[in-house]
């Protein structure tokens, strides 16, 4: 039975269906479709029922699903123990967020790339937090604050904001200095999230209220630009603003509490070595970074 057979069928059946498998994996749907064929055929078995809205998996293809994905997890393992010492292959799938990704990340996924020459690495850039099992990640970079979830978070380095406004938002609303004056201000944000913002020792939790949100930060740094309202922003997105004039630091006596940057990955006792190495790599990019000059 080829490994690849049985990879692509996880692949499709996690991805709803041959084309957007194909476009994980980097193949043609016709070479998809021809892995899952000669697999069938070995097994003697139908694994996916074809309708015009994708593949669903028959009652067979479920019981084989689980088994087939464990398979190639083993193997890769396997792969690793006996591969040339330092040497990687195969496929690194990541996803990573837009705001701070390509100008921050990118340059550590193309290092490892010239280090590993047999890997392929493919990188989706999104501020969306995607399903990393549903979707057939091997890990995902975030920023901030994690959710309680089942998958497993590996620290790599913080990550430090600021609350910011523009010289014409201060001078048409004032600049506010407590978190009483905070609530009537309009805020720029992602969604409905809590900002988490320091008060003496302790960290206190405030819901922002705005009619401007986002799910990307450069956006968000638009909109402070244009005098929209108080964005609470990394300071990587910022700090060449601040350093312009073109927005100014508020609130410094509760600034946003120190976040992090994280590498996740599905549940399971250990990563796999690429995974273990891009978190590596990314630790060490933060050790080595110059800190940008606070406020």
């Amino acid at each position: 039975m080829d490994i690849e057979d049985l990879q692509t069928f996880v692949e499709v059946a996690d991805a709803g269906g041959v084309s957007p498998a194909a476009r994980r994996l980097g193949v043609s749907k016709s070479i998809v479709s021809r892995r899952l064929a000669r697999l069938e055929a070995e097994l003697g078995i139908q694994l996916l029922a074809r309708t015009t809205r994708g593949a669903a998996l028959t009652e067979a293809g479920l019981a084989f699903r689980d088994h087939a994905a464990k398979a190639c997890r083993e193997i890769e393992l396997a792969r690793e123990t006996i591969s040339p010492h330092g040497d990687l292959r195969g496929r690194l799938r990541i996803s990573a967020p837009l705001s701070f990704g390509p100008t921050h990340f990118a340059g550590v996924l193309a290092q490892m790339a010239h280090r590993y020459p047999n890997l392929h690495i493919h990188t989706a850039y999104s501020d969306r937090f995607v399903d990393l099992i549903a979707e057939g990640f091997d890990c995902a970079i975030r920023l901030g604050h994690l959710p309680d979830s089942n998958l497993v978070a590996r620290r790599v380095g913080p990550i430090r904001g600021v609350l910011v406004a523009s010289p014409d938002y201060i001078r048409a609303h004032g600049a506010p200095q407590t978190l009483e004056e905070f609530a009537a201000h309009e805020a720029l944000m992602q969604g409905t999230e809590a900002w988490r913002l320091v008060d003496g020792d302790g960290i206190v939790a405030v819901h922002p209220r705005g009619r401007f949100k986002a799910d990307n930060g450069s956006a968000l740094v638009a909109a402070a630009l244009a005098g929209l309202g108080i964005a609470m922003l990394p300071d990587g997105l910022v700090h060449e603003h601040i350093a312009a004039g073109a927005l100014v630091p508020i609130m410094t006596r509760h600034p946003p509490a120190e976040a992090g940057v994280y590498v996740v990955r599905p549940p399971g006792p250990h990563p796999v070595r690429k995974v273990r190495v891009l978190t590596e790599l990314l630790i060490d990019c933060f050790e080595h970074a110059p800190q940008p000059a606070r406020a």
